[in-house]
C-alpha cells in the first residue's frame, strides 16, 4: 500500500470518527433541549435576555465599575501621598494638629499617628474585592512603603496604615470616596427588571399556548370519540384559524357520519323488510327439507346483513361514559362458559373507564368470539393504569401465523376457508373490533399467546 493510500485511510477513518462524536453530540444536545413548546418558547425568550443582560453586565464592571473605582482609589491614594509629603516637609509641626485638620477638612479623611510598630500582621485577603485589589495596586505604584489596608471591617470606611520612618500613619477614607458603591444598583435593577420581563413573558407564553393545548385535546377527545362542548377558537390568529379548521373539519365528517348512518338505516329497513316477507312465504309454504334450508338460509342472511350494517355503522351516535371494564370483562368469561368454554379473567388497576359502553364491549366480545370458535380454554386479563387500559384474550388454539396477522383485520378476509367450510362467519369480527378500538384512539395487535394459541392485545388510552 502506498503513503498516498495509507493517508486517504487515515483521513476517512479521522472523518468517520468526527461524524460519529457530531452524531453522538447531536444526539446529546436534542435528549437535553425540552419537548414542549412552552418550554422551547420559553428558552427562546430566556437565552437571549440572559446572554444580552450578561454582555451588558460584563461590559459595564469592566469598562465603567473598574475605571471608575480604579480612578477613586487613585485619587484617594494621592490624598495620602501628598499629606506624607506635607509630614515630611513640615517637621515643626510637632502634633500633627495642621497636618490632621488638613485631611479633615480640605480632603474628607481621618489621620492618626501610631507608634513605628504599630503595624498589623497581613489579613486574608477578600474572595472577590475590586477595592482591595485597585487599593493595593495604587499603594504600591505611587508610594511605594509598606501598608496595611482593611477594607471589609468597616462597611463605611476603608482604614489603610503605612509605615514611615518613625512612625505609621492611619488613614481612614469613605468607602464611597474609593470605591464605585453604585455598582450594585446598577445590578439590583438589572436584575429586577429582568426578573419582571421574564414573568410577564411567562404569562405571556401561557396564555398563548393554552389555546394550543385546547385545540390539540379537542382534537384527541374527538379522535377518543369523545365531545369538546366547550372549545372554540381563541389566541392569535394562526391558532384560531388551525381550530376553525378543525371545527370545520369535524363538521363535515360528522354529517357525513349521519348520511352514512341515514343512509344505512333506509337499505337496512328496505332489505329486512324483504326478508321478513320470506319468512312469512317460508311459514306458509309447510315443512319440508327444503323449506328448512330456505329458513337456514334466510337467518344467515339476516346475521350476515346485521355484520355488514355494523361495520359500516361503526360506533356512531354512542357517547362515551364511565364503564366498570371489570365487570364488562366478567360478563365476556358468563358468556364463553355459557358456549362450553374454560375461561378466566384477572384484573388489576382501577377498573373505571371512559369508552363508549357498547361498541367497546362488541369489540371484546368479537374477539373472545374469534377466540372461542377455535379454543377450549381462554384467559381474559385486563391492566389499566394513569395512561393506558390494555386487555388481553390469550387462548390455546391453532393461532394465526405471523405473516397473516395483519391481513386477517381486512373486511372478508376468513382463515375458516382453510380450515373448516362448515364454521360461520363473514370475516368482519376483527375488522369491527380494531376499527371500534382505533375509534377510541387505540388499537388491537396479535401475537404468541403462552398458552399455546393467540394472543390479542387491545389497548386504549385512559
Amino acid at each position: 500500500m502506498s503513503t498516498l493510500d495509507t493517508g486517504l485511510t487515515l483521513i476517512r477513518s479521522a472523518s468517520r470518527r468526527m461524524s460519529d462524536l457530531n452524531g453522538r453530540m447531536s444526539r446529546s444536545f436534542k435528549e437535553l433541549m425540552p419537548k414542549g413548546l412552552y418550554a422551547r418558547a420559553l428558552l427562546i425568550i430566556i437565552v437571549p435576555m440572559v446572554v444580552l443582560q450578561s454582555v451588558i453586565a460584563f461590559v459595564f464592571m469592566e469598562r465603567h465599575w473598574n475605571t471608575v473605582t480604579r480612578r477613586l482609589s487613585s485619587a484617594v491614594v494621592q490624598d495620602i501621598s501628598a499629606l506624607i509629603d506635607v509630614y515630611k516637609m513640615y517637621p515643626q509641626d510637632k502634633d500633627r494638629t495642621k497636618i490632621k485638620a488638613i485631611a479633615q477638612n480640605r480632603l474628607g479623611l481621618v489621620v492618626d499617628f501610631l507608634p513605628p510598630n504599630d503595624m498589623p500582621p497581613p489579613g486574608p485577603k477578600p474572595f472577590f474585592s475590586l477595592l482591595d485589589q485597585t487599593l493595593s495596586v495604587q499603594l504600591s505604584r505611587q508610594i511605594g512603603r509598606p501598608f496595611w489596608i482593611d477594607t471589609v471591617g468597616r462597611s463605611s470606611l476603608v482604614e489603610i496604615r503605612i509605615k514611615l520612618d518613625d512612625t505609621v500613619m492611619r488613614v481612614y477614607a469613605q468607602r464611597s470616596a474609593a470605591y464605585a458603591s453604585n455598582s450594585q444598583i446598577f445590578l439590583f435593577w438589572m436584575v429586577g427588571t429582568s426578573a419582571i420581563l421574564l414573568f410577564v413573558a411567562v404569562l405571556f407564553l401561557r396564555n398563548q399556548i393554552r389555546p394550543i393545548l385546547r385545540l390539540a385535546d379537542a382534537a384527541e377527545n374527538f379522535g377518543k370519540g369523545r365531545d369538546a362542548p366547550d372549545f372554540r377558537p381563541r389566541g392569535a390568529r394562526e391558532v384560531r384559524r388551525a381550530a376553525q379548521a378543525f371545527l370545520e373539519m369535524k363538521t363535515r365528517i360528522e354529517r357525513s357520519i349521519e348520511q352514512r348512518t341515514a343512509m344505512l338505516a333506509g337499505v337496512s329497513h328496505d332489505l329486512r323488510t324483504i326478508l321478513t316477507r320470506f319468512k312469512l312465504e317460508l311459514e306458509l309454504i309447510g315443512d319440508s327439507p327444503e323449506v328448512d334450508g330456505m329458513r337456514k338460509d334466510v337467518d344467515e342472511m339476516s346475521a350476515m346483513l346485521e355484520a355488514y350494517l355494523a361495520f359500516a355503522r361503526g360506533d356512531s351516535g354512542e357517547t362515551a361514559q364511565p364503564t366498570d371494564m371489570e365487570k364488562a370483562l366478567e360478563e365476556l368469561r358468563s358468556d364463553a362458559e355459557r358456549q362450553g368454554h374454560v375461561a378466566t379473567v384477572a384484573f388489576r388497576g382501577l377498573p373505571v373507564v371512559t369508552v363508549k359502553p357498547a361498541s367497546f364491549k362488541r369489540c371484546l366480545a368479537n374477539l373472545v368470539s374469534n377466540a372461542a370458535r377455535h379454543a377450549n380454554t381462554i384467559a381474559i386479563s385486563g391492566h389499566r393504569d394513569h395512561r393506558w387500559l390494555t386487555v388481553t384474550i390469550d387462548d390455546d388454539g391453532p393461532g394465526i401465523p405471523m405473516k397473516m396477522r395483519e391481513e386477517v383485520f381486512k373486511p372478508f378476509l376468513r382463515l375458516d376457508d382453510a380450515r373448516n367450510q362448515d364454521e360461520g362467519g363473514t370475516g368482519l369480527g376483527l375488522a369491527i373490533a380494531r376499527d371500534i378500538a382505533r375509534s377510541h384512539g387505540g388499537d388491537i395487535t396479535l401475537g404468541d399467546s403462552p398458552m399455546g394459541g393467540l394472543r390479542a392485545t387491545v389497548r386504549v388510552p385512559v
